[in-house]
């Protein structure tokens, strides 16, 4: 344990690092003599300490959604730990920024882990039938399709660093490749087009806090300025026609760490 933060951390190369052990966990109640019983996780994040700036950092999107997309159904439900900064086990802490459990800093400011739940939150009732392992796909009942898709690369170097000196650095993401997505089915029609987007420097207040070199303190100048930077709208707009094959298709550059929504909505 590590309750005041003291100690530092590395964030886990194990590819299945808490999504494994709650795998494990459903394995071993449909093993028990009670194997219908619920699992909740009602605490979980990627760090076990309250001043792990990766809880700040934009790699945090893509890790959320990777271990929940890995949970899948093994879980009834996964509680992320916690909603703000604002947090006092270890005792209060006064800056801006210290690495906190919180998806808000102290100050309501929204961080890139928060974008996660905000996206997931934008996907429509209905689940569509996909195989990526990086993505869920969706519609509601007014026709809107979803498309939430994600890189997660764990660019931590291991051992040799701490998360406690890595993640308060400025730490650029590298491209990724290219990546397609087609969705079939679909009503022919007029659409509007809304891409969303979490990233290095997109909903990334870390990045802005750095840029600013990390002051003890910041004005209410700088934390609306910050919040309506990193307000979560769409990055682009279009009005696009599907014709009566029923498809849509698009394929854009990614990279490392990158989360994107994909709203198309039935005019």
């Amino acid at each position: 344990m590590d309750e005041f933060g003291t100690s530092g951390t590395i964030l886990s190369k194990d590819e299945f690092s808490v999504s494994g052990e709650v795998i494990n966990s459903r394995k071993q109640i449909a093993e028990s003599a009670k194997p219908n019983l619920e699992l909740h996780y009602t605490e979980w994040s990627s760090s076990y300490t309250p001043a792990d700036p990766i809880h700040d950092s934009y790699h945090s999107a893509a890790y959320i959604l990777q271990k929940l997309k890995q949970v899948g159904n093994a879980a009834n439900s996964m509680s992320y730990w916690v909603f703000t900064d604002i947090f006092e086990e270890p005792g209060p802490r006064f800056t801006p920024f210290h690495g906190g459990f919180g998806l808000l800093n102290t100050q309501g400011i929204k961080k890139p882990a928060y974008f996660s739940y905000y996206l997931l939150n934008k996907l429509g009732e209905t689940e569509l039938q996909n195989s990526d392992k990086a993505s869920w796909t969706s519609k509601n009942a007014k026709g809107d399709v979803q498309v939430l898709l994600w890189d997660f690369t764990n660019t931590h170097p291991g051992d040799k660093e701490r998360n406690q000196t890595y993640y308060i650095k400025d730490l650029p993401s590298k491209e990724k490749g290219k990546v397609k997505i087609e969705v079939d089915g679909m009503q022919k029609g007029k659409y509007v087009l809304e891409i969303y987007k979490v990233g290095y420097k997109v909903n990334d207040v870390y990045a802005d806090y750095l840029a600013l070199n990390k002051p003890s303190q910041l004005t209410r100048d700088q934390v609306n300025a910050m919040k309506k930077k990193n307000n979560g709208a769409p990055i682009s707009t279009e009005k696009i026609t599907i014709d009566a094959k029923g498809i849509f298709s698009k394929e854009f550059k990614i990279n490392e760490n990158d989360v994107v929504f994909i709203n198309l909505i039935k005019q």
